[in-house]
């Protein structure tokens, strides 16, 4: 204690901060930030209950290391509002992973999937350019959609996950989707017994990305 007295009056304020960052704040492994919509935002259930709140009690069980999840998910998100966010969210956390999340609500408001796909594709870029590795989560819509379009959209995250070279968790809602008993009233979000299932499909790529 003697000689980090000695260090601090020599080094003045400078080394007071230095000091203080290194031994108050807790050193992270790994950053994961999840940039999604109301799936992942916890929409009309507890968020500490829902699958990025169980991804880090996930994380913290299964690694000695601690590992910290920064959710920047908002209701409603669309593929140009996460690009919008994007540049600000990557500099000021600075993720080693970014989870994308996001297409659903560009789907279900008619977008051109070539715009989502551009959308999609401008956020992959801009997050390996900050040398953060991401993973991509697909989604499909209602057949009512027409099978034209449905095939579009569903296509574009194949085609971002082969031209960047990104990992793609094919449908997020897998074994979700459909069943009315894991459905919020509104039959397009998820409730609270869904969202151990939202990890289960969420979890292997996270894990094999740290």
């Amino acid at each position: 204690m003697q000689r980090a007295t000695h260090y601090l009056k020599r080094f003045g304020l400078s080394g007071l901060v230095t000091f203080s960052v290194l031994f108050s704040n807790p050193l992270f492994a790994e950053k994961i930030m999840i940039v999604g919509d109301s799936l992942s935002a916890g929409y009309g259930i507890n968020p500490a209950k829902g699958w990025v709140a169980l991804l880090q009690k996930q994380l913290d069980t299964d690694f000695p290391k601690k590992h910290q999840v920064i959710n920047v998910s908002v209701s409603g998100e669309t593929t140009s509002g996460g690009l919008a966010r994007l540049p600000k969210l990557l500099q000021e956390y600075q993720p080693d992973i970014t989870v994308i999340e996001l297409g659903g609500n560009d789907a279900l408001r008619g977008q051109p999937p070539l715009s989502i796909r551009t959308n999609l594709g401008k956020m992959v870029e801009l997050s390996q350019k900050n040398k953060s590795k991401v993973i991509l989560f697909g989604m499909k819509i209602p057949p009512n959609y027409g099978s034209a379009y449905a095939n579009a959209f569903e296509q574009s995250y194949s085609q971002i996950s082969r031209k960047f070279n990104v990992p793609l968790l094919p449908f997020f809602l897998d074994q979700v989707a459909g069943n009315a008993q894991l459905m919020q009233a509104d039959r397009v979000h998820p409730n609270e017994k869904a969202q151990p299932l939202l990890l289960k499909n969420a979890f292997p790529y996270i894990k094999s990305a740290l």
